[in-house]
């Protein structure tokens, strides 16, 4: 009886042992499960937050660039994954597919149709000597993330046969982008500029150093200065918005009330001005208009007038335009053939002006614009000047006007004629070397042309 009631107790002792390890070892395993799965969601979250991260520093990225100026030429860009659809190639791999960079078919068309009307043009344009077939077939399907494409860079030159360069960026990355057509253009327009090369700092150098080319009076009728800006935080005018327009004379129109002495002077918006105003300022020569064919077949002509707006001082020696062909152009002008004074003045406003509004400026191609033909110093020095003995012999000028880097045009600028034999002579080369020296190329070759002309 005794051993009977041991073994029982022996039994169940030993079933509840049992029952105990049982329970531990699925308490083990519920645990290991638990711990994988608490794992599981624990990397799904680290995933999801890794994708926020990527997606915001992105975003960043694209507002760091807008605070730029629309410059990207500034920032360097990383690659960061984009989840939009997966699709799986041929060898049966998976890769992200950026739908939104691709360009539409219609512009595809369009860029086939006007590479092939421009290559059999008889155009003299940079655009046709530089754009290839290579060339061409490896741009035409890319964008900028301002949405340009190919179409954007080179439709005025596709619909201007007589275009010297024809191609202009709607952004400033577009001078990456397209880079295999923007940089021997570059090269060739601004004397071998090359990809490599970089743009030097900022010099104006001392103006003390340059004269009065023309005391006499005899062959300079005006001389002028001036200089592109774009404003900082702001792309270029086929990418701005009406709001940023109209944004941007805001900041202009303040600054420039800050201007003092000899600098001070009025804004004239273009939006609702008066017939008596707009008379005064078409008789002074200083009104601008929407852009010529060019421009607008570059679509820089947006929203007009919204965002335009004239300043000139007292004096009427220094003027403003605001949102022309480019943000900011900083004029210095008047008449006779006093360099020094007149390229002072443009020093000493641009010098007050960037205190207040930032510019954008590249390190490699030094201050940025709309026209590739305009970066680097972007400074034009120019006289109206009468040569009518060399102007006989126009081969003999554009020779002499060639040896000293010197651009010949019309009276009233570029694609028009002289009048009463009075050319408009400029520095053609505004890259590669400092705001003085591209002053002081237009001073020597200026003075070598009077010097010729007078034994003529």
């Amino acid at each position: 009886m005794a051993l009977s009631i041991s073994i029982r107790y022996m039994v169940r002792t030993y079933f509840a042992i049992a029952i105990i390890y049982l329970v531990c070892q699925l308490a083990t395993f519920a645990n290991r499960i638990d711990y994988q799965f608490r794992n599981t969601i624990k990397n799904i979250v680290s995933l999801q937050r890794a994708v926020i991260v990527h997606l915001s520093k992105a975003k960043a990225s694209r507002a760091t660039v807008r605070a730029a100026g629309g410059n990207r030429l500034n920032v360097q860009r990383k690659a960061v994954p984009t989840i939009l659809h997966l699709a799986v190639d041929s060898d049966g791999c998976t890769s992200a597919r950026k739908a939104a960079a691709m360009v539409d078919a219609a512009t595809i068309e369009k860029l086939e149709a006007g590479f092939a009307k421009l290559q059999a043009s008889d155009s003299k344009s940079l655009l046709k000597k530089y754009l290839t077939k290579e060339v061409f077939d490896a741009l035409k399907n890319k964008k900028t993330s301002f949405g340009s494409t190919l179409l954007d860079c080179i439709q005025s030159g596709l619909e201007n046969f007589d275009s010297g360069v024809g191609i202009y960026a709607p952004d400033a990355e577009a001078y990456t982008v397209f880079a295999d057509l923007f940089d021997p253009i570059i090269e060739d327009y601004h004397n071998g500029f090359k990809k490599d090369d970089k743009h030097p700092p900022k010099n104006w150098g001392d103006v003390e150093t340059l004269g009065n080319l023309d005391a006499a009076g005899e062959f300079i009728v005006s001389t002028r200065v001036r200089c592109g800006r774009s404003m900082e935080g702001y792309p270029f005018n086929p990418c701005l918005t009406e709001a940023q327009y109209k944004e941007m004379e805001d900041k202009v129109s303040a600054t420039l009330s800050g201007l003092e002495a000899e600098l001070k002077g009025t804004f004239y918006p273009l939006t609702g001005m008066s017939k008596e105003v707009q008379q005064k300022l078409i008789d002074d020569h200083f009104l601008f208009k929407e852009g010529d064919r060019f421009l607008q077949a570059a679509n820089a002509c947006r929203f007009w007038p919204t965002g335009r707006g004239i300043y000139h001082n007292e004096n009427k020696t220094f003027l403003v335009w605001c949102n022309e062909e480019d943000h900011l152009r900083l004029i210095s002008m008047q008449m006779g053939g006093d360099l020094k004074q007149v390229y002072k003045r443009l020093v000493t406003a641009v010098n007050d002006i960037e205190k207040r509004i930032p510019f954008s400026h590249n390190d490699r191609l030094g201050f940025l614009t709309f026209c590739p033909t305009n970066l680097g110093t972007t400074v034009r020095a120019s006289v109206h000047i009468k040569l009518p003995k060399l102007a006989a012999d126009k081969a003999k000028l554009e020779e002499v006007a060639s040896k000293y880097h010197l651009q010949v045009r019309g009276t009233r600028g570029e694609h028009t004629e002289a009048e009463g034999g009075v050319y408009d002579i400029s520095n053609k080369r505004r890259m590669g070397l400092t705001e003085y020296d591209a002053v002081k190329e237009m001073y020597d070759g200026i003075a070598e042309l009077i010097k010729i002309e007078k034994s003529l």
